[in-house]
C-alpha cells in the first residue's frame, strides 16, 4: 500500500506501508492492503503505520481528510502535520499545541460572529430611525 500525507506546502509522507491507523470522530481504525474505499474526516490526531520492514512511523496532524482509494492508496490531506520518531512526544508536545491552536481560532471565529451580529444590530437600528448613529 502507499501512503501520503500532505499539508498546503509539502509533502510530508509518502512511502510504501504494511497497515495505517488513524482516528476520526467515531474513534481509532485500522487500514490494511485491500481496505474499501473510504472517506473520513481526522481531527487532531496520530496517523500511525508499519512499513513494509515493520518499523513504525508516526504523524501528527492538524485535522484533516483521510482516503482509502483502490485498497492501494492512502492519502491524508492536513491543515498541518509533523513526522516524528518518538510517538511520546508527539502526542504530548505536538498535538497539545495543535489543540491550542485550534481553540484559539475557534475563540476568534466566535468573537468576530459576534462582532458582526452587534453591527448588524446597529445598523437595522439606524435604519429603523431608532437608533444611535453608526458614525459611517
Amino acid at each position: 500500500m502507499k501512503l501520503r500525507i500532505t499539508d498546503p506546502t509539502a509533502i510530508l509522507v509518502d512511502t510504501d506501508v504494511r497497515s495505517v491507523r488513524a482516528e476520526d470522530a467515531s474513534g481509532s481504525f485500522g487500514i490494511l492492503s485491500g481496505h474499501a474505499d473510504f472517506l473520513t474526516a481526522l481531527g487532531v490526531s496520530i496517523v500511525s503505520w508499519r512499513g513494509p520492514d515493520g518499523a513504525p512511523g508516526y504523524c501528527a496532524v492538524r485535522n484533516g481528510i483521510l482516503t482509502v482509494s483502490h485498497g492501494t492508496e492512502v492519502a491524508v490531506a492536513t491543515r498541518e502535520g509533523h513526522v516524528g520518531d518518538d510517538l511520546g512526544t508527539l502526542e504530548h508536545d505536538v498535538l497539545a499545541r495543535y489543540r491550542e491552536r485550534d481553540e484559539g481560532e475557534r475563540s476568534e471565529r466566535t468573537a468576530s460572529a459576534k462582532l458582526r451580529m452587534q453591527a448588524i444590530r446597529h445598523m437595522v437600528e439606524a435604519l429603523q430611525g431608532g437608533g444611535r448613529e453608526i458614525g459611517l
